[in-house]
């Protein structure tokens, strides 16, 4: 008697789970590791901003959310040119949205990089004097700030 499994059947859940043992295997690399340690921080880094940004155009600004997410932003920021160690790329195996130039042009990187957490901004609308008007004005220059990197040195969806 025949089994009710195909052989087809099989066969896919053979290459499923051998994509999945790979994928496994290249998160615990240094480069693997590397990659989920940036996306991790870009997390932060995303959760930091929407929350400046949420408190500025927002009704009821809250100024206890708003100066801890800026200034968490300010730090991630300082942080991020460390994030992506040589061979931390495509070529490792992994899944990320870096481009190539990150590495070939670690220059340029750095100081895209350093614009933003140069950004003074995101400081200035978490000092401001409890004005969300100066704040969302000190802030504005922030997001150019990251959408200028993300143009050069991040792949598109």
């Amino acid at each position: 008697m025949r089994s009710p499994i195909s052989s087809a059947a099989v066969a896919v859940a053979v290459v499923l789970t051998s994509g999945l043992l790979g994928a496994v295997a290249i998160a615990q690399t240094p480069a693997g590791k590397a990659v989920e340690s940036r996306q991790a921080g870009f997390k932060q880094i995303g959760a930091a901003f929407k929350t400046v940004n949420d408190q500025l155009r927002g009704a009821n600004l809250d100024w206890s959310r708003l100066t801890p997410a800026a200034e968490r932003l300010g730090a991630h920021a300082q942080q991020l040119p460390t994030w992506f160690p040589k061979g931390s790329g495509a070529e490792a195996g992994g899944k990320t949205a870096a481009r190539p130039e990150i590495w070939t042009d670690a220059a340029g990187f750095a100081d895209a990089a350093s614009r933003l957490a140069g950004e003074p901004g995101v400081r200035r609308a978490a000092g401001a004097p409890k004005d969300v008007g100066a704040g969302g004005r000190a802030a504005r220059p922030t997001g150019p700030a990251c959408a200028a990197c993300h143009d050069q040195y991040r792949l598109k969806d």
